[in-house]
């Protein structure tokens, strides 16, 4: 079963998502955080490339004596049944991150990996209790990850949060249901800046099967930010593909 997938996001009037580099400075982080909580998801997830802004480690050593079967592991299931509000789940589809915590502000990590990992990466993430769940032999199948989060997690509602790569993925799949833009009155009027949806070079050219966008609510957040929000309906034939 797929979980409702809602990507959440905070930009700029012209589109970018880098908070530092909009003028005026303003609260779009603040904003965001506050907009998270409310929407109450299961678990949360985000690319490697953001991902890898919330890791303390170093890249786990290259060499491990163990060998791992390329089965889901846990470190922990009870994230809701505790005072743990959500599962933080990162992309990162051929281990490049090493965390140096279990945890970001209090919620669980669980990595999605393809079966090429090395049993190194494994051991790096058994030993500092980071939860990895398998989606792929070489690249990552999204409509699979939120299978697995689903039947393995009990995840219903899912927060995708960011970056532009992974909004994109999700979005040219045909497997967001829900945007909520947090939009800020702010500019950032530069090339090359991180923006709500974005893809590779070689994907410029697919298109997400959207066929309507419908705003469901407009809700001023104060100071001139407002969220706005759609449901989105994709091409039913997309998730056939």
């Amino acid at each position: 079963m797929k979980p409702h997938v809602t990507c959440l996001m905070a930009s700029s009037v012209d589109g970018r998502t880098h908070h530092s580099r909009w003028r005026p400075k303003g609260t779009g982080a603040d904003l965001f955080e506050k907009v998270h909580d409310q929407l109450g998801g299961d678990a949360w997830l985000i690319g490697r490339v953001t991902g890898s802004e919330f890791a303390r480690g170093k890249p786990y050593p290259t060499d491990t004596t163990a060998t791992f079967p390329r089965e889901n592991w846990f470190a922990r299931r009870d994230a809701k049944a505790s005072d743990v509000k959500a599962y933080g789940v990162v992309l990162d589809a051929h281990g490049k991150i090493g965390w140096g915590r279990s945890d970001i502000g209090g919620d669980p990590i669980v990595v999605v990996l393809t079966e090429g990992v090395s049993d190194a990466h494994l051991a790096g993430l058994r030993g500092e209790g980071v939860s990895y769940i398998f989606a792929g032999q070489s690249e990552l199948d999204l409509a699979l990850t939120l299978e697995i989060l689903n039947r393995e997690l009990g995840v219903k509602r899912l927060l995708l949060e960011g970056g532009g790569a992974a909004n994109g993925a999700f979005l040219r799949a045909g497997l967001v249901d829900e945007l909520n833009l947090i939009l800020c009155p702010a500019v950032d009027g530069a090339r090359g800046a991180p923006i709500v949806f974005d893809s590779a070079d070689d994907e410029s050219d697919k298109r997400a099967p959207v066929t309507a966008m419908t705003l469901e609510s407009t809700t001023p957040l104060g100071g001139g930010a407002l969220l706005l929000r759609y449901l989105i309906t994709n091409d039913p034939a997309s998730a056939l593909r």
